[in-house]
């Protein structure tokens, strides 16, 4: 499912305007990567699809080959359609909490360690969501407007866990006992 999204975070990053490759991994690479990452090579071979599928078209080519890339109304209505009639596929498995249920088949100062570690990553995707939303330049747009939403819904998602994390240390018994 990695292609069926990355094509439309590109459609969707698309709608905004017309963009490069480049605009586009940038774009990947300072609010996407949280959310959903995506190398230089799958973004390049995805827009190739796109074009292909006539979802967008090279609107400008500049030299050396510097492509820029459009939506077409093709494209414009696959999005909307994505958005609008399927359903996300949201798998319930967690790697980290299926290994907290086992925590007690290792000594305790390693699970204390494994939780203080989830704390602390917690803790630093949460400053890291905090320093990107002072970084954007927020505007009007539509496309700025729901990037703060879901920026938002990052940050409280990393609180949260960095919450949960703190409280799950505090559950620990003591070591004398």
């Amino acid at each position: 499912m990695v292609a069926m999204s990355l094509r439309y975070a590109l459609l969707g990053l698309l709608s905004d305007g017309p963009a490069s490759g480049y605009d586009l991994l940038r774009t990947f690479k300072h609010s996407l990567a949280n959310v959903w990452p995506a190398t230089q090579s799958q973004i390049y071979t995805e827009l190739t699809k796109l074009a292909d599928a006539g979802l967008i078209e090279v609107s400008d080519e500049g030299p050396r080959g510097r492509k820029e890339y459009t939506l077409t109304d093709t494209g414009l209505d696959d999005l909307r359609t994505w958005l609008t009639t399927t359903e996300p596929k949201q798998a319930v498995r967690n790697e980290a909490l299926l290994r907290i249920f086992f925590l007690g088949v290792i000594p305790r100062e390693q699970a204390h360690a494994y939780l203080a570690g989830m704390e602390e990553r917690s803790d630093q995707a949460h400053e890291e969501l905090r320093e990107l939303e002072r970084a954007i330049d927020w505007n009007d747009s539509d496309l700025s407007r729901y990037g703060r939403i879901a920026l938002e819904y990052g940050e409280r998602i990393t609180a949260t866990n960095r919450e949960w994390a703190r409280w799950a240390l505090e559950q620990l018994p003591p070591e004398d006992e």
